[in-house]
């Protein structure tokens, strides 16, 4: 039955992610799996929706205004001419300050390497200078579009966790 609802409902769905995604500044994907997960959660606890037409473009305006919310409260880094932003940075670019970032850096991407193969790839096609889409880290990947969020924010987590030890044992020193 949910596959069946999944079928019927995803040219509706389309349609819809393709009109409200570029209001939000999203792709029509991302927003698109977005609802889909709604859809099942939804499936999951209350059943299935009486109108499941004008549910999935409900779920599509309210997951668009979700992300219009998220994006305005999103703030950039400053900028960094090496693409790192480092909040303890003070401007100055000596040969000290230079080494310094050089060795976090360093350590970053050792610490990536020591993930987990998917995390440590996924992180590196992130971290890369090639600046890729999303588009381009799924495809180099094979994993979905949608999919590069939620497993970006796992691996983050890992890689937390991984430097927590490194972190405070470096803010017991300085």
């Amino acid at each position: 039955m949910t596959y069946d609802m999944l079928a019927t409902l995803r040219p509706l769905l389309t349609a819809e992610a393709d009109a409200e995604a570029h209001a939000t500044g999203t792709e029509p994907a991302d927003l698109e799996q977005a609802v889909r997960l709604r859809l099942l959660e939804h499936l999951a606890t209350d059943g299935p929706p009486r109108d499941p037409q004008g549910w999935l473009r409900r779920a599509v305006r309210a997951e668009s205004r979700r992300t219009r919310r998220t994006a305005r409260r999103e703030r950039p880094y400053p900028e960094d001419p090496d693409g790192f932003a480092d909040p303890a940075d003070d401007g100055e670019r000596g040969p000290e300050q230079s080494g310094l970032r050089a060795a976090r850096h360093r350590a970053l991407r050792e610490a990536v390497h020591r993930l987990p193969d998917r995390c440590s790839r996924l992180l590196d096609a992130l971290l890369s200078p090639q600046d890729l889409t999303y588009r381009e880290i799924a495809g180099e990947l094979g994993i979905s579009q949608g999919s590069l969020g939620p497993e970006r924010s796992r691996c983050l987590a890992c890689l937390r966790r991984l430097l927590r030890p490194e972190v405070a044992a470096r803010g017991a020193r300085g």
